[in-house]
């Protein structure tokens, strides 16, 4: 072998082992990095458990609704009639049960309420 790619190779060799002990740190460093996020993530996860023990009062946001003016008023409407009606039934039951009590007159609700009702129910 000739005495230029001898040292090269020398170079070569010697470069590679200065370079070993740096690799090796920089792996333990990410290693122990490592390590210190799992303890982290554990510990987290060991709080939010102990939090999930307590009852969530989380409420949903409420979607908003795409209408049209006349479907609100529409449904602004239907929810009206039946409201009346929840009321007229409370109190035709509350008149039932108190006899002094005088009944209440319950609106008239036309066909076109009653079915707007019902899609809105099913």
């Amino acid at each position: 072998m000739k005495q230029k790619n001898l040292k090269k190779r020398i170079r070569r060799l010697e470069k590679r082992l200065q370079e070993g002990p740096k690799k090796l740190a920089k792996l333990k460093r990410k290693l122990e990095a490592a390590e210190t996020a799992k303890a982290m993530k554990a510990s987290k996860k060991s709080a939010g458990r102990a939090r999930t023990k307590q009852p969530a009062t989380v409420k949903k946001a409420k979607k908003k609704l795409n209408l049209s003016p006349e479907r609100r008023a529409q449904l602004s409407a239907a929810m009206k009639a039946r409201w009346a009606a929840k009321r007229a039934a409370e109190a035709k039951t509350a008149s039932s049960e108190n006899q002094h009590s005088a009944p209440q007159s319950t609106p008239p609700t036309s066909e076109a309420d009653r079915t707007a009702l019902e899609r809105f129910v099913t």
